[in-house]
């Protein structure tokens, strides 16, 4: 990680500009290491992008979807497509509008995506049990306790 000073807003001390800079950067590098962890072989990552938003948004239209994803509209449909072929979307009409659909998941669907959130919370506390030490670990417990804060309004 660069340790330079960072330039830190007015009113906003060079340590408070530093942490969040770094909070920044560790966090997203976090993310896109968990999203690699391998899942199923037989979806595509654009599939698993799909099945976790509509397993997040509920019944949604697949032009919803494409928004969300910021696809076009015809590959969202192929994307679907290739998902319902698996058993893990249905469509039904969109009983605001029967011209549309709505795409929920499945009762497989949602199997899957707990699936694969269990394998990434098994591969992250496997990670933390190998590559820190017991006060080390107690220490990202205490400084997550103190970052909580940040998520309450």
């Amino acid at each position: 990680m660069d340790h330079q000073t960072p330039e830190a807003p007015e009113g906003v001390s060079v340590s408070a500009a530093r942490a969040a800079r770094d909070l920044w950067v560790v966090f997203s590098r976090l993310r896109r290491r968990i999203r690699k962890v391998p899942q199923d072989d037989d979806l595509t990552p654009s599939q698993v992008s799909a099945l976790t938003l509509v397993g997040k948004h509920g019944a949604a239209t697949a032009s919803a979807l494409a928004a969300a994803e910021g696809v076009r509209p015809q590959s969202m449909a192929a994307t679907l497509a290739g998902l319902e072929q698996h058993g893990l979307i249905r469509r039904s009409p969109d009983p605001d509008d029967g011209r549309r659909q709505l795409v929920t998941l499945t009762d497989s669907g949602r199997e899957r995506i707990e699936g694969n959130r269990q394998v990434r919370a098994e591969w992250l506390a496997r990670a933390l049990e190998d590559r820190y030490t017991e006060d080390e670990r107690q220490t990202i417990v205490e400084a997550l306790t103190l970052l909580e804060r940040l998520t309450q309004p």
